[in-house]
């Protein structure tokens, strides 16, 4: 079959009410989102010769992959891409500048608490050395940011994250807090040293991984927002330089700039790092993506 079988007047008929476009009212938007993204993986199926069967398993995986949806589009650099695709609009738009972003992954829990700068992220105890982190958060000048706040979140030494660590052992908001910070733009806190880890075992992002002839695995990291008032919201995480997945990173998330080394002392660890934020432009600029994200 070729692929012109898809410009048939008997699929493009099928495509316009499927989407919509041959009749009135709906999200005109949407309609064309969909009606291209349905002519996309039908061209798919004509140009693979997808079978039925092979059709129906991938909708069987979808389904019973569904709550790891987060880790697959990390995984199969999805989320990596919108980064790039943001990255290039900024661009054009002459917005370059700033500490890179890069992705959110599943894991953020909203309404971690509200402490003062300097404060330890750790509640549970942790057979494992001291994460010692600090640096600044600037403008695009060089100014310091006032009055920002500074969320940290990260996997303990197992490589589990609080509200979804399979053990149920860690209490609520361990490794996570939001840090108040002042008028000079530092930031400072302390926390148990987080591992890297791997996606589920036997799961829909592990399955995936191994028929693609990949693996699962993410390097030793650190997850940030950090918002200010007047500077535009920024999501992005430090992959410790010295883990043998900072390289190889499953999830794309590894970017240049994003890669300090650890002093290492003994068990514990010190990384200096810098933030610099871009102005906002508009009111959304500091705000937060429409993402989905867990609430406790």
């Amino acid at each position: 079959m070729t692929p012109d079988f898809i410009h048939t007047p008997a699929v493009q008929k099928l495509l316009d009410r499927a989407a919509g476009s041959d009749g009135e009212g709906g999200d005109a938007r949407l309609k064309h989102i969909m009606r291209d993204l349905l002519e996309a993986l039908m061209a798919l199926i004509v140009k693979h010769d997808i079978s039925e069967s092979e059709v129906w398993q991938a909708v069987s995986f979808l389904q019973k992959g569904a709550g790891e949806f987060g880790l697959i589009m990390p995984g199969i650099g999805l989320e990596h891409f919108l980064d790039l695709y943001m990255d290039a609009k900024d661009a054009e738009a002459g917005r370059d500048g700033g500490t890179p972003r890069t992705i959110e992954g599943p894991l953020y829990v909203e309404n971690a608490p509200l402490v003062e700068n300097g404060a330890s992220l750790t509640s549970d105890p942790d057979d494992t050395g001291m994460l010692y982190m600090s640096g600044s958060i600037s403008g695009p000048d060089g100014e310091p940011v006032p009055n920002a706040v500074l969320h940290v979140w990260h996997a303990n030494s197992k490589g589990f994250y609080s509200h979804f660590d399979p053990t149920g052992e860690q209490t609520p908001f361990n490794n996570r807090r939001r840090l108040k910070l002042g008028a000079d733009g530092r930031y400072s806190f302390q926390s148990k040293m987080p591992n890297g880890y791997s996606v589920p075992p036997g799961g829909a992002t592990d399955q995936l991984m191994q028929a693609l002839g990949r693996h699962g695995n993410r390097p030793a990291h650190v997850h940030f927002f950090v918002e200010a008032p007047g500077y535009r919201t920024l999501t992005t995480q430090i992959n410790f330089g010295d883990d043998p997945f900072a390289a190889d990173d499953f999830a794309f998330g590894t970017r240049e700039g994003l890669l300090p080394v650890p002093n290492r002392q003994g068990d514990s660890a010190y990384i200096a790092f810098d933030f610099v934020l871009q102005r906002a432009q508009s009111a959304s600029d500091e705000g937060f993506s429409a993402r989905a994200r867990a609430a406790a």
